[in-house]
């Protein structure tokens, strides 16, 4: 498993240097920390009631990067991360993950980067495109966009697991997830790779938002074999839009019994300066990794587990 490892690193490597990327290095201990409802990161405090965070993705180092004068125009990074209670046979609290940007990329560009690097590491041919809206009308027999939440919960509870008591009547984007985790996911990427795109606005978290009817957010993920393996945003260029959503995501997170996060950071400065336009992807490489070994777990492919760290 660590020869297959290291070989993947090799040749993903490769991949990126022949696409014209260049390799850089962020702090894995920062000021500053992705707002996100569902995301805990684990914090360091020091002298001075100073507080550092463990990065959960070197996203917003990477975009400042982006926003120098003499930016590269194309970066990479494989880092790791860490993660609040995150662990099972998908998860471990700390993880390797390869994010990528490239200025003035559009959204196909950036899902047919994804979709070529994917081939590329696991031979198992071209993504298959499907939206989000088309993926809930096959799978759930709904709209996602416009089904009143009454119908999101009777689809829900007609599972046989059904979903958690904590949800509440209110949550519309808490029964999206359930029914994306238990009706749509399993049946994506499994005779081929599968790229979900165009989601709900409500769920845009970094990307920007297209204001078709009804909007939706320029944002996808690619799946192989039912399991969620990256995730990519048409970045949000507008500051002020990402202050707005860190307020309502923090006040999600106080909702849900949990702290709310730091608001303010370096990045909404760099965006302040001027964040060109660019399609960024974070891939989780363990579960890359473990497709390829037909693993049952990250586990089996990573030296040493939570556990045993």
């Amino acid at each position: 498993m660590l020869r297959l490892r290291a070989d993947m690193l090799r040749r993903l490597r490769e991949f990126f240097h022949q696409g014209g990327f260049l390799e850089v290095e962020t702090p894995i201990l920062s000021a500053d920390t992705v707002v996100d409802r569902h995301i805990d990161p684990f914090s360091l405090s020091l002298a001075r009631d100073r507080r550092l965070w463990l990065q959960t993705s070197p996203e917003f180092a990477m975009k400042r990067l982006l926003a120098t004068s003499d930016s590269p125009g194309a970066i990479y990074q494989v880092s790791r991360v860490f993660r609040q209670d995150e662990l099972g046979p998908l998860h471990n609290p700390e993880f390797t993950l390869v994010e990528w940007y490239r200025l003035h990329d559009t959204l196909d560009d950036g899902m047919k980067w994804t979709s070529d690097l994917c081939e590329a590491m696991l031979g198992r041919g071209p993504a298959r495109r499907i939206s989000y809206a088309e993926a809930f009308r096959q799978y759930v027999g709904l709209d996602p966009h416009t089904a009143p939440i009454g119908e999101l919960m009777a689809a829900a509870r007609a599972q046989s697991s059904q979903p958690p008591q904590s949800l509440s009547i209110e949550d519309r984007d808490g029964w999206l997830d359930w029914l994306l985790v238990e009706r749509v996911q399993p049946r994506l990427g499994v005779d081929c790779p599968a790229i979900l795109f165009d989601y709900p606005a409500s769920q845009a978290a970094l990307a920007r938002v297209r204001h078709d009817n009804p909007p939706v957010a320029e944002r996808f993920e690619l799946y192989v074999s039912g399991i969620e393996l990256a995730n990519g945003y048409h970045e949000l260029l507008d500051a002020e839009e990402l202050r707005r959503r860190n307020a309502l995501v923090n006040a999600q997170r106080q909702a849900d019994g949990k702290p709310p996060l730091p608001e303010q950071s370096r990045l909404l400065a760099a965006m302040d300066a001027g964040l060109p336009p660019a399609v960024g992807v974070a891939l989780g490489f363990d579960r890359l990794v473990m497709l390829a070994a037909k693993a049952a777990s990250i586990g089996e492919v990573m030296a040493f587990t939570f556990d045993r760290a």
